[in-house]
């Protein structure tokens, strides 16, 4: 059903044909080249990556009910679409180019109340940290199976594991959070009167613990790489992906 109703904004093939151009020119010895490859590819595909994830959550809750994300245009994959693009896109955008965690893009405004039930609110909110595990999954599988020249390889691997970072930072239980709007249905209302007062919040304080505890960001970091290691990531062409990518934004 959510087939027949969708239809992809000429923005986002513009996103995917300019990754894909990246793509390319990660196959060429020149330095330059190879390096603005790789920064293409890794900063376009994960804007790919940001509109899949919203869309994962509208396709999910138009199957459940709410057919007014059709009207909002959240099925069509255009960027504009979730929320406002500066938040959603562009601040994600460049804590990546300044090789930072990546943070949650946009977001839907899903009617509950249409839903059907608990059980749909919950894998409305899974449907899209889902969707990056499953991004990050094709990327290594494809690494694995299909030869390709290393700075495809390490870019390509860098991408998947951001895909990785998104995922295990979005479906953590915080408000705000994908993780916590999953399990939010099944809780009491007090519960849930908390959990709305604090979400505002609650991200920025997840944030800062990330980039200024070191052992908050050291374990959060060892779980990425376990989730990573699960769906068969390759380290060393990680690093070596993050090198080239931060080779210009890295002093930044």
């Amino acid at each position: 059903m959510t087939t027949s109703v969708a239809r992809v904004s000429p923005l986002f093939l513009g996103i995917v044909a300019v990754t894909a151009l990246g793509g390319v020119l990660t196959t060429f010895t020149n330095t330059t080249a190879l390096t603005s490859g790789v920064i293409m590819l890794v900063l376009g595909g994960w804007a790919v990556s940001l509109c899949l994830h919203e869309f994962g959550h509208a396709a999910t809750a138009y199957r459940g009910g709410d057919w007014s994300v059709r009207s909002k245009g959240y099925l069509t994959l255009d960027p504009r679409r979730y929320t406002d693009p500066v938040l959603s896109i562009i601040l994600p955008l460049i804590f990546v180019a300044i090789g930072g965690i990546p943070l949650p893009g946009g977001a839907v405004w899903i009617n509950h109340s249409a839903l059907r039930g608990r059980r749909v609110e919950s894998m409305v909110s899974l449907a899209g940290p889902l969707t990056n595990l499953v991004l990050g999954l094709i990327l290594t599988t494809i690494i694995a199976l299909v030869p390709m020249p290393i700075g495809l390889t390490a870019g390509l691997s860098y991408l998947a594991f951001l895909q990785v970072i998104a995922f295990v930072l979005n479906i953590l239980p915080v408000p705000g959070l994908d993780g916590y709007g999953a399990i939010e249905p099944w809780l009491s209302a007090p519960a849930r009167r908390f959990g709305e007062k604090a979400r505002p919040w609650a991200p920025l304080v997840l944030f800062l613990l990330l980039i200024g505890v070191p052992l908050v960001g050291s374990w959060f970091f060892e779980l990425a790489y376990f989730v990573f290691d699960l769906v068969g990531g390759d380290s060393a062409m990680t690093s070596l992906g993050q090198t080239f990518f931060r080779s210009i934004f890295g002093g930044l």
